[in-house]
């Protein structure tokens, strides 16, 4: 037999062999790519993106322009943007009342809560309406001058538009970040990684922090994109998302969990421990100090481990100045009640953004004070929606030491319930922003306030600067149609 025959049959092997393989992989191949396509067709909904505009302002902070004019106004924020792409100073934006920080070195400037967890920041904020509820994709912000103030972004599960207002409203954070300065002041869009959250939303929350900004910050637009259905996860990523698994941390780290907090409140089973070792040979006033830097959330959890630290985290003493701001989408009736017997040698109190949609009700609120407000020396309302008549006169009659009131942007109170207001005779600061009060009640805080030094009527409609009498000197301090009453 002729050698060559033996090496044409190796080869012919080895080829067929090789074509059997390729056969066998172009097959799997093929599977598995049927397998895919029918795993995406079934995983995967095709679902078309919705783009909105926002249709509604519903709720705001501040802004530097007037209540009767367009100019400079956060309602610039409805509909398609005016400006953009353009960049530069135009009446046609949303501007918010301060930049900077000299608005903290003024003399009018009050010192600053103290236990203010590091991760809040926010100084104002806007509420925005979207027609169609979506699950978020993308969120733009069309900034046109100065960007770089937007600090966080939240969804609300309430729909404003609907007839039937939910048991619970829950707020949810899309992203959050510190404030960063942007070098220059030209326009951009503003697109960030947002979270993706389980429910649909139509009402959007911006806050902002403008401190490191040269200038006014000024917003055209803002635009939402989502889907209907709530999006599947792809086949690319983890079928568990981490998220899920640790969903109250990130409601305790984010702040926007209302039942967590009120069970930190309520929860008093201890661990039974024989001793705390050198801890408890500590002296009490120590104990005290080193306890009064820690946040009111990590005062809550403190108080679980022992009878020892229960006893200091509880104690009135450590809730002299307390700000519950930062916690403003937790707070409720349920929260004030657990609070109440902590807070009875309480002076400063901060209940600025909460309450609103129904968290907080005047019967709550009226309760809370009847309990902890012989002390209060210094009472922060701001944005507080929920208050009307019955909570000033509540004010009045139980906080006979009050000396600085904040009721700016309340402007759901009536007129004639700042008369209430007349009988705090120790108020030295009123702070009257964007609400209706009229002439005859701001000249009966003239005249039976005898002590008031600072009095902020900005953007008071129903008020003209020829009512500001007394012996009171109308200075203007401010660029932002704010008028300060200064007793001279």
């Amino acid at each position: 037999m002729s050698p060559v025959f033996p090496m044409l049959t190796v080869l012919s092997m080895f080829y067929y062999m090789c074509l059997r393989r390729r056969a066998r992989t172009a097959t799997r191949g093929e599977m598995n790519s049927r397998r895919a396509i029918e795993s995406n067709t079934r995983a995967l909904p095709i679902n078309v993106e919705i783009v909105q505009y926002a249709k509604e302002v519903l709720d705001f902070s501040s802004h530097y322009g007037s209540e009767n004019s367009m100019s400079y106004t956060m309602w610039n924020l409805a509909g398609i943007p005016n400006v953009y792409p353009s960049s530069g100073d135009f009446t046609q934006t949303a501007v918010f009342r301060t930049y900077g920080t000299w608005w903290d070195r003024c003399p009018s400037a009050r010192l600053p809560f103290k236990r203010t967890p590091s991760t809040f920041c926010s100084q104002d904020y806007v509420e925005l309406a979207f027609e169609e509820p979506v699950y978020p994709t993308a969120v733009h912000i069309l900034e046109t001058y100065h960007p770089g103030a937007v600090v966080r972004i939240l969804a609300c599960s309430a729909n404003p538009y609907s007839q039937n207002p939910p048991a619970e409203v829950r707020w949810e954070i899309l992203w959050s970040e510190a404030p960063t300065k942007v070098n220059g002041p030209q326009a951009r869009q503003f697109t960030p990684c947002i979270k993706q959250i389980n429910f649909p939303t139509n009402l959007i929350r911006l806050e902002v922090n403008s401190s490191l900004l040269d200038y006014y910050t000024e917003l055209d637009a803002v635009v939402l994109h989502g889907v209907k259905e709530r999006p599947v996860l792809s086949l690319k990523t983890s079928m568990i998302d981490m998220n899920d698994i640790d969903e109250d941390d990130d409601e305790e780290k984010y702040g926007c969990g209302m039942d967590t907090l009120n069970k930190q409140f309520s929860i008093v089973t201890l661990r039974e421990w024989p001793t705390n070792g050198y801890f408890d040979k500590l002296p009490y006033e120590l104990i005290q100090l080193i306890l009064s830097h820690l946040t009111v959330p990590d005062l809550c959890r403190l108080a679980q481990t022992c009878k020892l630290l229960y006893q200091h985290c509880c104690d009135p003493l450590q809730y002299i100045h307390l700000s519950l701001q930062p916690y403003w989408a937790r707070i409720n009736d349920t929260s004030l009640e657990y609070l109440q017997s902590r807070c009875t040698l309480i002076q400063w109190l901060n209940l600025s953004w909460t309450g609103n949609r129904g968290a907080i009700s005047v019967s709550g609120f009226s309760r809370f004070l009847k309990v902890c407000g012989s002390e209060l020396v210094r009472l922060e309302l701001s944005c507080g929606h929920f208050l009307n008549e019955t909570c000033l006169e509540v004010i009045t009659e139980m906080c006979p030491n009050l000396q600085e009131l904040n009721l700016s942007s309340c402007d759901k109170i009536p007129p004639q319930a700042f008369n209430h207001i007349a009988k705090v005779g120790n108020l030295k600061r009123l702070i009257l922003y964007r609400t209706k009060v009229e002439q005859t009640a701001l000249l009966s805080i003239l005249n039976f306030c005898s002590e008031l030094q600072h009095l902020s009527l900005g953007s008071c409609v129903m008020v003209s600067a020829h009512s500001v009498s007394g012996g009171v000197r109308v200075c203007a301090r401010c660029l932002w149609n704010s008028v300060w009453a200064c007793r001279s």
